[in-house]
C-alpha cells in the first residue's frame, strides 16, 4: 500500500489566512497580554506563525490532549499527556488547536481549562470539520473550514509523519 498526498491548503493561503487571525486577535485582545495554550504536537506550527504576527504581548505554556493514537479517526478516549507548567488563573487564555473534527477532546480540555478560573478563554483552531461533532463546541476562531478529510501537514500528521510539510494535504491511500 503506499500513501500520497494531495495539497488541499497552499502554504501562501496558509500564511494569509494566519496573519488575518493573528490581526484579529490582536484587535480583539487590545491593551492585554494573553497566553497562547499551545496543544501538542499537532498546533505547533500553527502557535509559532499566529504569534509571530500578533501584535500584543504574548506567553505561551504547552499541553498535549489525544485521542487519535496512530491511527486516523479518533478513538473516543481522552488522555491528558502532558499538562500545563503555569497556572492560567486570571489570565486571558487562547486555546490553540490545530483541528477540530468531533470535538471530544475540545470539549473535555475547555471544561477542564475553564475549572482552573482564567479571566477568559478562547479558541482558536486552523481547521474546523463541523459537520463531525459529536460534541459542542464554541469556537471563537477558525482558520479553515474543511471538508471531511484526513489531512495531513503544518504540524498535522499520520502516525508522526508528514507534520512538516509546508501546507495542508489530504492524505489517502492506495493499493498495489
Amino acid at each position: 500500500m503506499s500513501e500520497n498526498v494531495k495539497v488541499m491548503i497552499t502554504e501562501e493561503k496558509l500564511t494569509r489566512r494566519i496573519q488575518q487571525l493573528a490581526q484579529q486577535i490582536s484587535e480583539d485582545y487590545a491593551g492585554k497580554q494573553v497566553m497562547l495554550l499551545c496543544i501538542l504536537k499537532g498546533s505547533v506550527f500553527f502557535t509559532c506563525e499566529l504569534a509571530r504576527h500578533m501584535t500584543i504581548p504574548v506567553t505561551m505554556d504547552f499541553m498535549s490532549v489525544s485521542s487519535y493514537g496512530d491511527g486516523t479517526s479518533s478513538s473516543g478516549v481522552v488522555r491528558l499527556v502532558k499538562d500545563l507548567d503555569e497556572s492560567i488563573e486570571g489570565k486571558d487564555v487562547i486555546v490553540i488547536e490545530d483541528i477540530i473534527d468531533s470535538g471530544r477532546t475540545l470539549s473535555y480540555l475547555m471544561e477542564n481549562l475553564s475549572s482552573r478560573r482564567p479571566r477568559s478563554i478562547s479558541l482558536c483552531t486552523l481547521l474546523d470539520k463541523p459537520q463531525r461533532r459529536t460534541c459542542e463546541v464554541k469556537v471563537d476562531y477558525v482558520g479553515f473550514e474543511i471538508p471531511d478529510e484526513f489531512v495531513v501537514g503544518f504540524g498535522l500528521d499520520y502516525a508522526q509523519r508528514y507534520r512538516n510539510l509546508p501546507f495542508i494535504g489530504i492524505l489517502s491511500f492506495e493499493e498495489f
